[in-house]
């Protein structure tokens, strides 16, 4: 059976102050494309679909154009929901689309009913794990403590003992939207950190055939058979570097893997460039990326004269510019912000209390400061889900 695999479509999202409602219309249009000219048996679709809880209209119009495209090909699929999308709004009419061969799959509880494919080989059973907000589901999970090990742990404990009652030689197949440990993150995804742990071991997946993941923006390989497609249209500078793709994803009669990466349009490339503005307008070498979009970090000891109308008339789409002086690390202007780059909001506290009393606090104080933060992300995702 062939798969095509993506996620974080992010429908509705604009990039800095571009709107990418066109790209991610193209990205449509490339999507059917290759399920049609590809031979692709199923697509499947790991979460975040909508960039926000209640999406813009015109991302709404483009998810049901995307829908009726698919349904027009005759290829199932299934989609789960992610963090950023809103899992009722998301799953409304699930029903009745299944019989347009659209798999919403958006209920916690309803991870070990899978949807069953067959090809000449036998069924191919695909398990949707919406996103588990452990605050949320720890009691349909039955766990103790609420985490993300514990509570996907406990999904893919209820997945694994519906699979034993298939048919011998069922092959398996789970969505999953979460951080799994090894992969690589960008700046534009939402944290999901609980008690200071946002990832999980892979081995959490063991069983199955193929694990189509979502939530991290790069495309990766964390094992044969457990993949993030990554997000198929860049959301941030940081993945510059990336190369957008989808998965293709043959499952062979034993449940063997091949994978291929299918290349995305790219709307315009993106660069990072760095230096003092004078260094900017004139070095030769940076030419390439008069036609990309831009984030200039200017290295200047005193912030120049309108820079971002003089870095415009040699890069036109700068969208980013940011100020980062060369200074020595202990030179007294060094910014607050530059101090804390890099550090988690627990590290922060934690630095905090040292500067009070110099020490830092003991575990039982990191617990207290890690249910506080827990809290207020409990809450950031509570009032999403309630817009």
């Amino acid at each position: 059976m062939r798969l095509l695999h993506t996620s974080d479509w992010h429908l509705g999202r604009s990039f800095h102050r571009v709107n990418m409602l066109d790209a991610q219309a193209a990205f449509i249009g490339h999507l059917v494309s290759t399920v049609r000219e590809r031979g692709v048996d199923a697509v499947v679709v790991a979460g975040d679909v909508y960039d926000r809880a209640v999406p813009p209209l015109a991302a709404v119009e483009l998810f049901d154009d995307a829908l009726h495209r698919l349904a027009d090909l005759g290829a199932p699929t299934v989609m789960i929901s992610g963090n950023h999308d809103s899992a009722r709004r998301l799953g409304v009419g699930a029903g009745l689309i299944d019989r347009a061969g659209i798999h919403l799959r958006t209920d916690p509880a309803a991870c070990d009913r899978p949807v069953i494919l067959a090809d000449a080989h036998g069924d191919v059973a695909f398990y949707g794990l919406p996103y588990l907000e452990p605050a949320l589901v720890k009691d349909e999970f039955g766990v103790a403590k609420a985490g993300h090990e514990a509570v996907i742990g406990a999904a893919m404990d209820r997945v694994r003992a519906d699979l034993a009652t298939r048919a011998p030689g069922t092959r398996s197949v789970v969505l999953a939207h979460a951080f799994v440990s090894g992969g690589t993150i960008s700046d534009s995804e939402r944290d999901i950190t609980v008690g200071g742990v946002a990832a999980v071991p892979s081995e959490v997946f063991d069983g199955v055939d193929y694990v189509a993941l979502g939530h991290l923006h790069g495309s990766q390989t964390l094992g044969t058979r457990v993949r993030y497609s990554g997000s198929p249209l860049p959301y941030s500078f940081s993945e510059a570097d990336h190369r957008k793709t989808m998965w293709l994803v043959d499952i062979g009669p034993e449940g063997e893997i091949e994978a291929e990466r299918v290349d995305c349009p790219v709307p315009r490339a993106l660069a990072r460039i760095r230096g003092t503005l004078d260094e900017l307008l004139e070095d030769p070498a940076l030419d390439r990326h008069e036609t990309a979009w831009v984030e200039a970090t200017l290295t200047d000891a005193l912030r120049p004269d309108d820079p971002m109308a003089r870095l415009c008339a040699r890069f036109p789409h700068t969208l980013s510019l940011v100020f980062d002086p060369d200074r020595a690390p202990d030179d007294p202007d060094v910014s607050y912000a530059q101090r804390l780059k890099g550090r988690s909001d627990e590290q922060i506290a934690d630095d905090f209390v040292v500067h009070v009393r110099g020490a830092g606090p003991d575990e039982a104080e990191r617990d207290v400061l890690r249910s506080a933060f827990d809290a207020v992300r409990t809450q950031d995702t509570l009032r999403e889900v309630a817009r």
